[in-house]
């Protein structure tokens, strides 16, 4: 069996066998295949795709060249949730606590953002003193306690696919649906659940543009996961505009906080509470999702779900007077209301234009290296059905990059657009189960 051989296969279409798909993954991982010679076959990959047979064994294989974190010392179902990425989402910081609150073990490996989407733990690390480098002794013991932890992906999870990323983003092979498959559900199976729900994110401030494809890559995750025996099921949501009202990572967790006080977003919360009810179903705790929707509501209210968080907080090394007091939270010393030069309905707001501003601002990340302010970030006022009077506030910024300030001012402004009439916005697009 040689490289060569198998970039010959897959550029006629051929389907590769299981053998020949670990054989790429392991010897690639090892140093044995060079990036030229896996480019090529990316590249074949990308014209000619993968059979869902194909998909599953690269995905296995992917899993299999790192550790697997299992999680049989830890009792109760074990579930997660996996978003695709876009601007002012936050559900991670909701969900979690609400499903620690009704007795369901929520299990999260969760990354750093960049570009204009943004990262759970660079918002959590908004939390003085949050840790988010548990070992896998104090991931399971807190899991144990309170039913919630999160933490950051490690160097020995799925090495495979930190390797094949990085080559994809630079050979222009990243939007293929297996291969987008692959790189998600790995990680999500290195963490042994019961149960996924993924949220694909589709419109102006996500990575798949058109219901379309996002339906696709939904239904081929779907089969995925069930065929290794995981239960799963997914949901598209839109981002047409950003979820919420904050952009930026203190920014985000105080909203965060306020929604799992009741006094949130409605979308924050309606996204939390869909793909939570569907994780209580699928692990059992009622008979149907309304069921579960109408409790996860009353532990917004009744202080369940905070208690959670501040529990999870506590556990992890936090600062839970925070959570008491997000007054505490340090924004950005500039400060710039915007206010509109239209009057009308919000019919569109630019959710990437949106995104590209908040890290601009400093909120995000160009690479993996730049250095975050924590504080930075945007507001919105108004979202997509709001009437707006002309001089009315739109959005406030913070910052601490003086000479970006006018400029980022104009670009928020001109990312609302308005209307003569009222526009509804449909936030959940479609559920596939």
């Amino acid at each position: 069996m040689n490289i060569i051989d198998i970039i010959e296969k897959k550029k006629h279409s051929k389907e590769l066998s299981e053998s020949e798909i670990k054989y790429l993954v392991e010897e690639y991982v090892k140093g044995n295949i060079h990036d030229y010679q896996m480019s090529a076959l990316l590249m074949a990959i990308y014209f000619n795709k993968l059979s869902i047979d194909e998909t599953y064994f690269l995905t296995k294989s992917m899993v299999e060249s790192g550790e697997i974190i299992k999680l049989d010392k830890v009792s109760g179902i074990k579930v997660d949730k996996h978003s695709t990425g876009g601007v002012g989402d936050s559900v991670t910081l909701v969900l979690g606590p609400l499903m620690a609150s009704v007795g369901l073990v929520f299990a999260k490996m969760s990354g750093r953002g960049l570009g204009h989407t943004g990262g759970t733990l660079d918002k959590l690390e908004s939390i003085p003193g949050f840790n988010i480098s548990l070992t896998d002794e104090e991931f399971i013991h807190n899991l144990n306690e309170s039913n919630i932890a999160v933490i950051g992906q490690t160097a020995d999870i799925v090495p495979a696919d930190k390797l094949l990323y990085a080559l994809r983003d630079a050979t222009a092979t990243v939007d293929n649906v297996s291969l987008i498959s692959s790189s998600i559900l790995s990680k999500k199976l290195a963490l042994a659940n019961d149960a996924l729900v993924l949220d694909v994110k589709v419109g102006k401030g996500a990575f798949m543009k058109d219901v379309e494809s996002a339906t696709e890559l939904s239904n081929l995750m779907v089969s995925l996961g069930k065929k290794f025996n995981r239960k799963t099921k997914a949901i598209i949501t839109n981002m047409n505009e950003p979820l919420g009202k904050a952009i930026g990572n203190s920014l985000e967790i105080i909203e965060a906080i306020d929604t799992l006080r009741g006094e949130g977003p409605k979308d924050l919360e309606e996204i939390a509470v869909v793909i939570g009810s569907k994780l209580m179903h699928m692990g059992g705790k009622t008979n149907n999702e309304e069921e579960a929707k109408n409790i996860l509501r009353e532990n917004l209210k009744n202080g369940k779900a905070i208690e959670k968080f501040k529990e999870m907080v506590k556990l992890q090394g936090g600062d839970v007077s925070y959570i008491d007091n997000t007054d505490k939270f340090k924004l950005s010393n500039i400060k710039r209301e915007i206010f509109a030069k239209d009057s009308g309905y919000v019919k569109e707001i630019d959710a990437l234009e949106i995104g590209i501003a908040s890290r601009d601002l400093g909120a995000g990340r160009l690479s993996k290296e730049d250095t975050l302010d924590l504080g930075a970030g945007i507001l919105l006022n108004k979202k997509i059905g709001d009437h707006v009077d002309e001089g009315e506030l739109l959005a406030t910024i913070y910052t601490n990059k003086k000479d970006v300030v006018e400029d980022i001012c104009s670009r928020i402004q001109k990312a609302y657009v308005f209307d003569d009439h009222k526009k509804d916005y449909k936030l959940i697009l479609k559920e596939i189960d």
